[in-house]
């Protein structure tokens, strides 16, 4: 059984249904309880990072949510929770615009570093719409055949659907790239079984379809 985390903060059925459809038994569900007995966690990519983090405290889902990755449950996290996958984030808190603020909102912590704004300018000047909608392709962070298993069978530089204003880090966990006004990560990867990514699996046809029973197979050989 994957639990979809539910913080009550946006429609979670084109989730649902993707999950279903890769072969998941799925239980969509706002109860910690629930999601630290559950066999995966899908946590989806709705709302503001301070709101989601804010209600995910109260209901206990922060701390049940790191408990099961810390004793090696399949985590995936898309878009919103791949940013909570980090220590910080400036969206939605009263500094936003400042990245070392202390008002940052809280994260799970299991990657270091603060989601940021993407920037609209590129580094030649050039500028950039943002949010950075529509199809975009991801590749690996080294040339060659991507690594990690969320992506097995899948060519690198496959398209997915992108719909984000912030960017993670980059460092050692990134699995996967996508340039825009910058190179950012798509994908993360911490020990063998929790992902995050940036795009949306759940509307990114064939491939995103690939992504999810990727993930599904990852939680049944758990």
């Amino acid at each position: 059984m994957i639990a979809v985390v539910d913080y009550h903060k946006g429609n979670l059925l084109s989730v649902e249904r993707g999950l279903a459809a890769a072969g998941a038994e799925v239980l969509v569900t706002d109860d910690a309880g629930a999601i630290a007995r559950a066999e995966g966690i899908v946590l989806p990519g709705v709302g503001a990072f301070a709101d989601a983090s804010a209600t995910m405290q109260e209901l206990g889902q922060l701390e049940a949510v790191r408990a099961r990755i810390a004793a090696g449950v399949p985590f995936l996290g898309i878009c919103l929770g791949m940013h909570l996958l980090f220590e910080e984030g400036v969206e939605g808190a009263p500094d936003e615009d400042d990245e070392e603020s202390s008002h940052n909102a809280r994260g799970l912590a299991v990657l270091p570093g603060v989601v940021v704004k993407m920037p609209k300018l590129a580094v030649d000047g050039r500028p950039f719409k943002v949010p950075h909608v529509g199809w975009n392709t991801v590749v690996p962070p080294a040339s060659g055949s991507f690594a990690c298993p969320l992506f097995e069978g899948i060519p690198a530089g496959e398209y997915f659907y992108f719909t984000h204003s912030y960017i993670v880090p980059d460092g050692p966990f990134a699995v996967g790239m996508t340039a825009h006004s910058v190179a950012f990560p798509s994908a993360v990867q911490y020990g063998k079984r929790c992902f995050g990514v940036q795009f949306h699996p759940e509307k990114s046809s064939d491939a995103g379809a690939a992504v999810l029973r990727n993930f599904v197979r990852i939680v049944e050989g758990a």
